[in-house]
């Protein structure tokens, strides 16, 4: 690897942030390609991590404009939170059933035909 592909990833990286996660965007900013940016996904465990790490970022910026609009009594924003952060406080809409077994599934030709 060269010094100049070191360069590039870490201005890649650098405007993944910047980016919010946008790999076109960022692509555009530091002139390369996207197929470059997913062959180094491939080849560079550490780059991967780095880019994997930015969509926390991502989402944190997301969840700070939702407590925002929360903040502001915005009711749609808050119901939303209690439906994905609230589950075991029951606030949801529809029952949510793990199954750890095997399902069979019976197929009759002349069913489907009907």
């Amino acid at each position: 690897m060269t010094n100049s592909d070191n360069i590039k990833k870490k201005a890649m990286i650098e405007a993944l942030i910047k980016s919010l996660g946008i790999v076109t965007m960022a692509c555009k900013t530091v002139d390369i390609s996207r197929q470059t940016h997913y062959r180094w996904m491939q080849e560079d465990e550490k780059y991967k991590a780095d880019v994997e790490d930015i969509s926390d970022i991502a989402l944190d910026f997301a969840e700070s404009k939702l407590h925002g609009l929360i903040d502001k009594g915005d009711t749609s924003a808050n119901i939303f939170y209690l439906k994905t952060k609230g589950k075991k406080r029951g606030y949801i809409e529809k029952s949510e059933i793990e199954h750890s077994g095997g399902v069979i599934l019976k197929f009759d030709s002349e069913d489907a035909h009907a």
